[in-house]
């Protein structure tokens, strides 16, 4: 849980955020889209992350998290150490920041923020940029997945289908969803999923800055999410789901999980079970 002793907020606002850029213990990882968005121009003294190393990028499952001799390189890399607050940014509304900030907390590292509507939100507030690359200070951080209940696999989510106070927020398109769309061996939803795409958790008109929380909030249940149950989020590669997780963090929704496998997983086998 977030406490008192965190430097910010969860979501944290441009001009809040541009009060602390002087805070030592302050990491800001910005983990665009794009690559050039951050040459453009970025938070000052913020570090770029190439987003793929945020995935395992291999084997049957490239989507899934890294392990964890692979996480304590990328962290070390960009000099996490117990103290840092991480504020994670974006070009793109979140995907790849909430993807950022999952990892974190699989990994029991929970000083964290994300920067409500990243850099497009950044640059809206006229705020300083720098087109500058910061160079990181590398630490010695030895990850390990201390908040497994975070992730969830395959064959737990299979099992659980269908239990009452569990659901699933597929983050993908409509037509994904509906299985008019993908490059999966099968189309389609998993059974019971409900379909909110994250561009939907997104409000245009306020620089992609997260949605009106009670508009959301209202939503979701609508179609029976609700803040007391346990909700898995996916995507294609739980990189758009990034953001579902996170908004269900900021709504209130304890009990998210994020299903690394997506459905790069769960679309390309014969054993999962499908609905279009």
């Amino acid at each position: 849980m977030h406490s008192e002793h965190n430097l910010l907020p969860l979501i944290v606002e441009p001009d809040q955020l541009a009060e602390h850029l002087d805070e030592p213990q302050l990491l800001i990882i910005d983990v665009p889209l794009k690559a050039e968005s951050y040459s453009e121009g970025h938070v000052p003294g913020a570090l770029f992350l190439d987003h793929r190393r945020l995935m395992r990028g291999e084997g049957d499952v490239p989507s899934d998290v890294p392990d964890e001799e692979a996480l304590s390189r990328l962290f070390s890399s960009l000099g996490l150490t117990r103290d840092t607050h991480v504020v994670a940014c974006d070009d793109e509304g979140g995907g790849w920041a909430g993807r950022l900030l999952w990892t974190l907390e699989l990994i029991g590292h929970t000083r964290y923020s994300y920067l409500n509507g990243g850099i497009h939100a950044w640059r809206a507030a006229g705020l300083l940029q720098s087109t500058e690359a910061t160079q990181p200070r590398p630490s010695d951080y030895r990850a390990e997945i201390l908040n497994p209940e975070v992730m969830i696999e395959r064959a737990e989510l299979v099992d659980r289908l269908g239990e009452k106070g569990f659901a699933v927020w597929d983050a993908r398109s409509p037509e994904e969803y509906r299985g008019e769309k993908g490059n999966n061996k099968h189309l389609g939803h998993i059974p019971g999923a409900i379909n909110m795409e994250w561009t939907e958790a997104m409000d245009r008109e306020r620089d992609l800055r997260i949605r009106d929380y009670a508009e959301l909030v209202t939503e979701l249940e609508a179609q029976g999410l609700t803040p007391d149950m346990e909700v898995v989020t996916h995507c294609q590669s739980h990189h758009r789901s990034g953001l579902t997780w996170l908004v269900g963090k900021a709504l209130g929704f304890d009990k998210m999980r994020g299903y690394g496998g997506s459905w790069q997983e769960w679309g390309n086998r014969d054993d999962t079970p499908i609905e279009k």
